[in-house]
């Protein structure tokens, strides 16, 4: 099995302006090496090139910790929706110790691979979670995020009463979903929609804020 390459891992996240600490590369890269070990089992991604690995889910994911301060300064709690191998919140929660995030499948098998990430990762601010996200009962947070999870309004719809009110949703689409804005309740609203780039990505990225609207 091809591993994660650390060097490239290090200069492509240079390239975002992320510089990464030795140990914080390795970790990263034992993430995406344990997603490619457990995938072949357990199917959690359709993603098995160890290249492909660290530009489409690490350095994609890393697009939300470089603008993660920007958009919610202050945020000290996230519920990552749909997580699935731990996109991107595995690697969040690496680069981001002060910042608790809870992850949220319906598969148990992703669950029971997310809390294995989190042991060997030794990652204390995170926890996995085996439920339906629209059935939890948790304390609100101050962000919710989402990687090809769900339509806006579904996503939404099903996290209202996880979310303060103050809080914000953050969505993270390939190209600007229109229909799926037009379809928000008319209590929501988009706060800004951020194009994000991927160093070795040839797709299209955009991160959807969206929040509730002022009563």
């Amino acid at each position: 099995m091809s591993k994660v390459s650390r060097e490239e891992l290090r200069l492509r996240s240079a390239q975002m302006q992320i510089d990464l600490s030795d140990e914080q590369v390795e970790q990263l890269a034992r993430y995406g090496d344990l997603l490619l070990k457990w995938n072949s089992t357990y199917n959690l991604t359709s993603i098995t090139n160890a290249d492909d690995v660290l530009v489409l889910h690490l350095l994609d994911s890393l697009t939300l910790v470089k603008t993660f301060d920007s958009v919610v300064p202050g945020a000290a709690t996230v519920m990552d929706v749909g997580s699935g191998g731990g996109l991107p919140a595995i690697p969040f929660a690496t680069l981001r110790p002060d910042v608790s995030i809870a992850m949220v499948d319906t598969v148990k098998k992703k669950v029971l691979f997310l809390r294995q990430a989190i042991l060997e990762l030794k990652l204390k601010n995170a926890k996995a979670l085996h439920t339906r996200v629209e059935k939890l009962t948790h304390e609100k947070v101050d962000v919710i995020t989402s990687r090809a999870f769900a339509s806006l309004r579904d996503m939404t719809e099903w996290t209202r009463h996880l979310l303060r009110d103050d809080g914000c949703w953050l969505a993270m689409k390939g190209k600007v979903p229109e229909e799926e804005i037009k379809e928000l309740t008319d209590d929501i609203e988009v706060k800004e929609i951020i194009p994000l780039t991927v160093p070795g990505g040839d797709f299209e990225r955009h991160l959807i804020v969206l929040r509730f609207k002022a009563s």
